[in-house]
């Protein structure tokens, strides 16, 4: 996990409360949410995503694959294209709902670098990775996507910005069982927000229906992300999260998933 925070990222720099002034403090900083998978996919290149992997000590320079789930700053900031252009030559593919390929094109004519547009119920292959696109329930400039991730070892649920699952996801997600799952807990006890984000009670009734459609078992990792300081202090919050068997982790914290081969149905 490069980052585990949302858009504000936690603490929120310009909040007097002391859900982020104890974090000040504490010298603990969660920034925007993004993941990089096996060193070569990397998953919502937010802007701070760069200096996320030089803080964790991890060069960009292998990544052949690039995840985006919709046009908000947090989750892309294309402006990477234009940078990566300048020293890496090799080849890169980009894939996100249209909004995101039109922002990307924009920042480079590196012809090296490949845009694949897709929506939800679209499966892809990206080199040892089978993807499947799925509905968000956010309000996004177009379409928002979540992506199941099937790689060599495990399963991964990519599951930022959404609120509850939206109708069509049921049948594109039963039946895969995810060794990883990545869902946001953005609000945590506010409940106003919940038609496009979760809440920690809209999120434990996320969790319990993926375990309801065999998606979710007593091996998966279940794992909050794009956390604000909306949420209670991180000790509750880890002690809430254990209550329906999820976790959270700090920015820069490799999880290590799976290890047997795991499958996603793409004909499903």
């Amino acid at each position: 996990m490069l980052g585990t925070g949302a858009a504000d990222g936690w603490p929120n720099a310009w909040c007097p409360e002391p859900c982020c002034t104890s974090l000040v403090d504490a010298g603990i900083l969660r920034t925007n949410t993004s993941a990089l998978v096996d060193r070569v996919l990397l998953i919502d290149p937010g802007s701070e995503a760069p200096s996320q992997a030089m803080r964790s000590n991890i060069s960009l320079a292998g990544v052949k694959y690039v995840l985006a789930s919709h046009l908000h700053p947090d989750h892309l900031d294309a402006s990477f294209l234009m940078h990566r252009s300048w020293v890496n030559p090799e080849p890169l593919t980009v894939v996100g709902p249209k909004p995101v390929i039109e922002e990307c094109q924009q920042w480079t004519r590196d012809g090296n670098v490949r845009f694949v547009t897709v929506t939800a119920g679209q499966d892809l292959v990206l080199g040892p990775y089978r993807v499947r696109a799925l509905p968000a329930t956010h309000e996004a400039h177009g379409e928002a996507l979540l992506y199941a991730i099937a790689g060599p070892d495990a399963t991964i649920l990519w599951g930022t910005d959404t609120g509850p699952w939206e109708p069509r996801a049921k049948p594109m997600l039963a039946g895969t069982r995810f060794d990883l799952v990545l869902l946001e807990e953005t609000f945590g006890d506010k409940h106003d927000h919940t038609d496009v984000h979760h809440d920690l009670t809209s999120f434990a009734t996320a969790v319990s229906q993926l375990r309801e459609w065999g998606c979710a078992d007593g091996r998966t990792d279940v794992v909050a992300i794009h956390l604000s300081h909306h949420n209670p202090s991180p000790e509750m919050l880890y002690l809430r999260l254990r209550d329906v068997g999820a976790r959270a982790v700090p920015d820069g914290t490799p999880i290590l998933a799976g290890g047997v081969r795991s499958a996603l149905t793409l004909d499903a």
